[in-house]
C-alpha cells in the first residue's frame, strides 16, 4: 500500500502530539529518585542547612522543611537566600543555570511534582519544535516533523523530559545552538535589501551566543559540543570563520563572572579521581569502546530500560546502532549526500569520539556514567543522522520504516513507564498512615541524602515520625543503643534495609539478624515487603514492627 506524503505527515503530526500528551500523562507518574530530589534540595536554596543523620533520632519534619520555598518579605532577604542558594551549589559538579531556573519556577509554582517536573516538560516541548525548525532547514517541512516526532518519541529524551535535572534543557540548548549555526550559514553572502532582512541575522545572532552561553553553563561538558559547532564552521563556511569566532567568544565572556566565582571554587570540591580507570591497558581500552557502544544502545534504542538490562545486552543493542547509522552513513555517501552526511555526523557522533579520546588520554570512564546522561548532547545529532538517512534514501519501504521506528519508540516508553512504577516511598507513607497518631521511628541502615530527603518529602508532616539512619557498620550498635534508652517512645518501628545505600555496603545477613534480635526483645514484626523501584538505588525491604502488648 502505497502512502501519500500528506498521510506521513499526518501521521508525524500524531506522533508529535502523542509525545506531548506523554509528557502531560507522566508528569507526576513516579516519584522523585534519588538526584531529584537533590535537585529541589539545591533548588530551594537550603543544602547548607542540610546536616547527615547522627546517632540519635531527628523529627523527620526537620528534613521536610528543608524542602520546601520560603518566599520573602524584602527583597534584601530574597538577596540573603540567593547568595545562600549560590554557595550551596559549590560543592555539585554542574554549573548554576539549570538550579537558578528551578529557584525561580519554584517561586511561583511549588514543590510538589508536577510543579518541579513541568519547566523541564517545557524545556522538551521546545526542544521538540527546536528539532523542527533544524530539520526543516535542513530537509524541508516532512525532515523537520520526522526530526521532531522521533526526538520526541525517544525513549531516552522522554525519560529526561520527565528528569528534573539538567539533560533535558541541555538538549534544547544544544539543539537551538545547531539550529542558529545553521541559520546563518544559510544566510552567508545574502544581500541586505532591507532593515528587516538585517534584523533578522541579528535575531539568530543573538540566538546563537544566548545558547552557547546558556549550554556552557548548564553542562560544562557542553565545551566539547561547542567544539563539534566549530568544526561545523569551518566545513560550511570557513571565509567567515572569524564571524563566528566573535560569536563563540562572547558567548564564553558571559561565562566568565562565574567561571572565576563559582567554577574555581568548584573544582576545590571536586571528585577528580572518581573515574579514574585501573588495570591493563587493553582491558581499559576495551571497557572505553564498550562504553561507546552503551551510549549509543542506550539513547538510541533501550531508554531508561537500561537500568534493569544485563551490560551485554545493552552493548548488544549498541552495537546494533552502531551498524544502521554505519550503513546509513555509506548510503548518504554513495549517493552523494556529502553535505548533509558531515552535518549530521559533526553534530551527533565527533562529540562523542571527542568524549571517548577525552576519557582515554585522561585515564577515566566518564562515558557511559549514569546510563549516558553525561553526553546526552549527542542524541540530537545521531537522531538527525538517521533522519537524513529516511529522507534522502530512495528505499520502497520508506513509511513502513517511519512507522515502524516510531511504534518501537512509543511500545518502549509505555511498557517503561506503565510496567515499572515507582512508588516505594508512598507505600511507607501509606502505612505511616493506618496509623497516624502513632509515635514512629524510622530506621534505616543508609545515610544518603536522596533516602532521608525523599522519606522527608513523601511521609505525612502531621504525624509523629522520627528517623535513626546510620550506615551499616555502626547500624546495630547504635540501634541498640537508642531502643534501649528509647523504646518507650515509639509504638511502631519501620525498618529500611536498604539493597544500595550509596555512601557504604549493604547491611550482611548476619548485621541483619543482629537487628532482629534486638528489635524482637520489645516488638513484633507485623508485615515484611519488597520496595522496588527502577534500579537498585530504589530498592528497600520494609519491615514493620509493633510494641509488644
Amino acid at each position: 500500500m502505497k502512502v501519500s506524503a500528506k498521510q506521513i505527515n499526518l501521521l508525524l503530526l500524531l506522533s508529535i502530539a502523542i509525545a506531548v500528551l506523554l509528557r502531560i500523562i507522566y508528569l507526576d507518574s513516579r516519584e522523585f529518585w534519588y538526584d531529584e530530589v537533590l535537585s529541589l534540595l539545591l533548588s530551594t536554596g537550603k543544602k547548607g542547612n542540610y546536616n547527615n543523620p547522627q546517632d540519635t533520632p531527628i523529627l523527620l519534619a526537620n528534613y521536610t522543611s528543608l524542602l520546601q520555598i520560603t518566599l520573602e518579605n524584602s527583597f534584601s532577604a530574597f538577596l540573603i537566600t540567593t547568595e545562600k542558594f549560590l554557595k550551596g551549589l559549590m560543592g555539585e559538579p554542574h554549573p548554576f543555570l539549570f538550579f537558578l531556573q528551578q529557584y525561580i519556577w519554584l517561586r511561583f509554582w511549588g514543590n510538589s511534582e508536577a510543579a518541579m517536573r513541568s519547566i523541564i516538560v517545557l524545556f522538551s516541548l521546545g526542544s521538540i519544535a527546536c528539532a523542527y525548525g533544524l530539520g526543516r532547514r535542513l530537509l524541508g517541512n516532512q525532515g523537520g516533523l520526522l526530526f521532531a516526532a522521533l526526538l520526541g518519541l525517544n525513549p531516552y529524551y522522554l525519560f529526561h523530559s520527565l528528569n528534573v535535572r539538567m539533560y533535558c534543557p541541555l538538549v534544547f540548548w544544544v539543539l537551538l545552538s545547531s539550529w542558529s549555526l545553521l541559520e546563518l550559514v544559510t544566510l552567508k553572502g545574502s544581500s541586505f535589501k532591507n532593515k528587516n532582512d538585517k534584523l533578522y541575522q541579528v535575531f539568530w545572532i543573538v540566538l546563537l551566543i544566548f545558547s552557547l552561553a546558556s549550554g556552557l553553563m548548564t553542562f560544562y561538558y557542553f565545551a566539547v559540543f561547542m567544539l563539534a559547532l566549530s568544526v561545523l564552521v569551518l566545513w560550511l563556511d570557513r571565509r567567515r570563520w572569524w564571524q563566528y569566532a566573535v560569536y563563540f567568544i562572547a558567548s564564553v565572556l558571559i561565562t566568565i563572572p562565574w567561571v572565576l566565582w563559582g567554577t574555581r571554587q568548584q573544582l576545590r570540591n571536586a571528585d577528580l579521581g572518581r573515574f579514574s580507570s585501573k588495570g591493563n591497558l587493553f582491558i581499559n581500552l576495551f571497557k572505553h569502546f564498550q562504553q561507546f557502544l552503551d551510549v549509543l544502545g542506550i539513547h538510541l534504542l533501550i531508554g531508561d530500560w537500561s537500568s534493569i538490562l544485563s551490560p551485554f545486552i545493552i552493548t548488544l543493542a549498541g552495537f546494533f546502532v552502531v551498524i544502521i547509522l554505519s550503513f546509513c552513513s555509506f548510503y548518504l555517501w554513495k549517493n552523494q549526500q556529502h553535505k548533509l552526511l558531515t552535518i549530521g555526523l559533526i553534530i551527533g557522533v565527533l562529540p562523542l569520539v571527542l568524549m571517548l579520546i577525552i576519557d582515554i588520554v585522561t585515564g577515566k570512564f566518564t562515558l557511559a556514567f549514569g546510563w549516558g546522561r553525561s553526553v546526552i548532547f549527542v542524541l540530537p545529532g545521531c537522531l538527525l543522522l538517521l533522519v537524513i538517512y529516511l529522507e534522502k534514501a530512495n528505499i520502497k519501504f520508506k513509511s513502513l520504516a517511519i512507522i515502524g521506528i516510531l511504534l518501537l519508540y512509543l511500545t518502549i516508553n509505555i511498557t517503561d513507564f506503565s510496567l515499572r512504577s515507582r512508588r516505594m516511598f508512598h507505600t511507607v507513607a501509606d502505612i505511616i498512615n493506618q496509623q497516624p497518631n502513632s509515635p514512629t521511628l524510622i530506621i534505616m541502615d543508609s545515610q544518603a541524602w536522596g533516602h532521608v530527603l525523599r522519606l522527608a518529602y513523601y511521609l505525612p508532616v502531621t504525624s509523629p515520625i522520627s528517623l535513626l539512619s546510620q550506615k551499616s557498620n555502626k547500624f546495630v550498635s547504635i540501634v541498640e543503643k537508642n531502643l534501649n534508652q528509647n523504646t518507650q517512645n515509639y509504638n511502631r518501628i519501620l525498618w529500611l534495609q536498604s539493597h544500595r545505600p550509596v555512601w557504604g555496603k549493604p547491611s550482611t545477613e548476619e548485621q541483619k539478624q543482629q537487628v532482629k534480635n534486638i528489635l524482637n526483645q520489645s516488638y513484633n514484626l507485623q508485615q515484611s515487603q519488597a520496595l522496588l523501584g527502577t534500579w537498585e538505588l530504589d530498592n528497600f525491604t520494609l519491615n514493620v514492627y509493633q510494641k509488644n502488648r
